[in-house]
This record gives C-alpha cells, sequence and structure tokens, in this order.
C-alpha cells in the first residue's frame, strides 16, 4: 500500500484495537463528544486528518515569537513520518507511546507516524509526569525533557526515546548515560513536520555524538548571517532559513551554536548566551538566562538572571568567579532576579519577554 493521507496502514492499533477509515472516525467522534480534554483534542485531530482536505493548521508554541496557526500539508506529514521511519527503522507493528498533546504538532505527528507506518501506539494523558504501562515493550516513544526527568527510571522497555521542545540538561544527560534505550535529541520546529535532524545521546546502548544529522532527504546550507538554512523539498517547497546559528560540518550535519537574536556582543566578543548557560548548569539548580544590557564601553554587558533564587546574590557571584571554563568575557556582571519566569502555553520559556519582565 502506498502510504497516503487518507489511507489508514493496515497494521495500524491505537490503544490495543485496529481500526479501518471510518471506524476511525467513528472512535474520533467519540473522543470529541465524550472524552477528557487531552482526548477531545486527539479527537479533534484525527478528525482534522481524517477529512477530504489536503491540509491542516497546527499551532506554533510561541516560544520564540508570537503563537500563530500555519497550513501543513498533510503530504508533508506523510513524508515526515516515512522519514522518521526509515531513520529509526520502524516496521508494521511496532509499538509505539505517546504522551505528547495533540494540540501541536510533535503529538499529532505521532498518530501520524502510527497510522502511516502502521505502529500499534498507545496514547496516555499528556503530562509531566507520564503514567504508562512500565512493563510493556515499546519501540518507539517521544517525550519533552522535564517528562523524562520524571520517568527516567521507568524507561527500561522503551527501545527509542526521542526528546525535544526545550534544552535537555546535564543533570538528566548524566541519567541518560546510565539507561539503556537509546536516546537522541530533536532538532526541528512546526514549520518543518517535528525533527528534520537528530543527535544521539551517550547511554549504554550507544555512543553519543555532538552533531545533529539530517533525517532522509533533508540537506543544509549557511546563510550569510552563519545562520542554518534547510532544504526539505518533501516537506517544504522553498528552503527556510532559521535564526539558529551553527558550526555546518557538512551538507547533512552541523553544531548547533545558538540562536541568531540572542547572540551578545561584548567589547567585540560575540557571545552565545545558550553555550554559557550549559556552562553554568553546574552550579546552578534554578531555571536561570544569560542576557545582557546596554553599557558605554563594552556595549553590551553580560548579565545572569534567577527565578526565585534560594540563596542570597552574593553567593551566587562566589560560584561565578570559582567555576573553570569559563572565559573573563563569559563571567555575568550583574545578577537580577525574577519571581516566575513567563512561559507559554505548553510550558516553553519565553526568553525575550522574561528578560524584559526582569530589567522592568
Amino acid at each position: 500500500m502506498k502510504p497516503h493521507f487518507n489511507k489508514i496502514h493496515n497494521k495500524f492499533k491505537f490503544n490495543g484495537f485496529h481500526f479501518c477509515h471510518e471506524e476511525l472516525k467513528e472512535v474520533a467522534y467519540s473522543l470529541v463528544k465524550e472524552g477528557l480534554p487531552h482526548e477531545q483534542a486527539t479527537g479533534g485531530f484525527l478528525l482534522d486528518w481524517l477529512n477530504n482536505d489536503d491540509a491542516l493548521y497546527v499551532n506554533t508554541s510561541g516560544s520564540t515569537g508570537p503563537p500563530k496557526k500555519i497550513k501543513i500539508l498533510k503530504k508533508a506529514m506523510v513524508n515526515s513520518a516515512i522519514a522518521t521511519g526509515d531513520f529509526f527503522g520502524l516496521e508494521p507493528g511496532n509499538t509505539a507511546m505517546n504522551c505528547l498533546p495533540s494540540h501541536y504538532v510533535a503529538g499529532k505527528m505521532m498518530l501520524v507516524r502510527a497510522m502511516i507506518l502502521g505502529l500499534e501506539i498507545d496514547c496516555i494523558e499528556p503530562s509531566t509526569y507520564p503514567i504508562f504501562d512500565y512493563e510493556k515493550r515499546y519501540d518507539f516513544c517521544a517525550m519533552i525533557p522535564l517528562q523524562l526527568k520524571h520517568t527516567i527510571n521507568y524507561t527500561q522497555n522503551i527501545k527509542t526515546i526521542i526528546i525535544g521542545g526545550s534544552k535537555i540538561t546535564p543533570p538528566l544527560l548524566e541519567k541518560i548515560k546510565t539507561k539503556t534505550s537509546f536516546f537522541y535529541e530533536t532538532y526541528g520546529m512546526t514549520e518543518t513536520v517535528t525533527h528534520i535532524a537528530l543527535k544521539p545521546l551517550e547511554s549504554k546502548a550507544q555512543r553519543g555524538e555532538g552533531l545533529f544529522t539530517a533525517i532522509p532527504e533533508v540537506t543544509f546550507s549557511l546563510d550569510e548571517r552563519e545562520c542554518l538554512v534547510i532544504k526539505a523539498p518533501n516537506l517544504k517547497e522553498k528552503p527556510l532559513v532559521t535564526n539558529d546559528v551553527v558550526d555546518l560540518k557538512s551538507e547533512t550535519s552541523f553544531q548547533w551554536l545558538g540562536r541568531f537574536d540572542n547572540v551578545i556582543n561584548s567589547g567585540g566578543v560575540k557571545l552565545f548566551p545558550e553555550q554559557i548557560e550549559d556552562k553554568l548548569r553546574s552550579i546552578i539548580d534554578e531555571r536561570f538566562i544569560i542576557a545582557s544590557i546596554p553599557d558605554d564601553d563594552l556595549g553590551e554587558k553580560l548579565i545572569l538572571i534567577l527565578e526565585n533564587p534560594r540563596d542570597p546574590i552574593e553567593s551566587f557571584s562566589k560560584r561565578l568567579k570559582g567555576i573553570k571554563g569559563l572565559s573573563k568575557y563569559e563571567v555575568p556582571k550583574e545578577i537580577y532576579m525574577l519571581d516566575k519566569f513567563i512561559e507559554t502555553e505548553n510550558g516553553k520559556l519565553q526568553r525575550q519577554n522574561t528578560i524584559k519582565s526582569a530589567l522592568n
């Protein structure tokens, strides 16, 4: 059977039961009418998917700008599912677990992968503390870092876990090293129909790598800002120019450095806040942001913003002076506090709005 959005793979199962196209429509109607809120969202998406329209509208997360709805072709979603299946060697009858909300593209794509590739998918309530059958064996699952943090000790029966949506913290990376699953950090966005590149993380199952590698039929280049340009003809007609500064290693691999709109120029030195934040996570337990304020001498002066710190500011200043691996340019010159960082509806940090709030 040639994959197409109006065809359901004959091996597809939803929560343990096989459904054809029309049967799945009835299930979707039932979920919308009688289900819990997360089930209603799943039912709503299934109805959108199973209609005759060749596209649907998806909400962006709002982490790097105002949330908006964008149009995505169902053909692109089918192609994305096939590319993921090829990358991981997923086969009809493999099992998958979905703990992501169907409001956003990541949760929708878990369902699309199951319908197109013929996976047996179990959908559970999307929560930061996912509760699932720890004894059941799953071949594939997607989580945000916070979900994995809370379930890392119960993932022994999940073969492959992809992780995206926010930064993976060093403590979580250390825990992943002790586990037996295959873990991958994802790179992508709503506009690319979730991930278009993956980075293996070190665990007992595999060696970690520092580079993101493209999924099939995706290639990369750079623009004049040294930002990533994505060419994915099966997902988007035109190349997508991002604001992500990368070190391009080949047309199919790169190292991510930071966001172009976050780059700080201090005394003529280009600083990437995300890189500095990685170095500071070993000494700061609270959530924090590296940012800048105008400075007469340096142009921009590096600052640290802390979320509801438990210790006095002075203690952080002492810690910063003693940390190894920080250049003198990377040491924050001032420290600010904010009771609560600003987040999107699905829990992603709104970086620029949080910085504005802290400085005001």
